[in-house]
């Protein structure tokens, strides 16, 4: 703010403005709110894969798990699970690649939303 009511104030010496018109840029500038900062970028590496999963009846499940371990996890355990019976249903019909690219190509937001027929909901967030 300091700049900008220099800025004015240079524009009034150089006569390119009057006191009047300048009193009135400096209240403004003086009534609007400070920029807020922002935060500092978080490296991909430190990042978290968050999961909700929220059921019309109620049940709901918040799952964190951070970026570098989804990485190694999907790498390896996807293999291992396809070959355990009770495991295979569960993860034939998780599109691995899609999550693997994500990663890799350092994706952020939102890459999963669904919504089923009876209104339960499952979002998948890199943040």
């Amino acid at each position: 703010m300091k700049d900008e009511i220099s800025r004015v104030l240079t524009l009034v010496e150089e006569g390119k403005i009057d006191k009047e018109k300048a009193s009135e840029l400096i209240n403004v500038l003086q009534s609007k709110p400070e920029r807020e900062t922002f935060k500092k970028e978080v490296p991909y590496g430190n990042k978290m894969l968050k999961v909700r999963v929220n059921s019309e009846e109620g049940d709901n499940v918040n799952v964190n798990v951070p970026i570098n371990l989804v990485k190694a996890v999907l790498k390896v355990g996807t293999n291992i699970a396809e070959k355990i019976p009770e495991a295979e249903k569960y993860v034939k019909d998780i599109n691995i690649d899609l999550l693997i690219e994500a990663i890799e190509n350092e994706w952020e937001g939102q890459i999963v939303d669904i919504t089923s027929a009876n209104g339960d909901k499952v979002l998948v967030v890199i943040e």
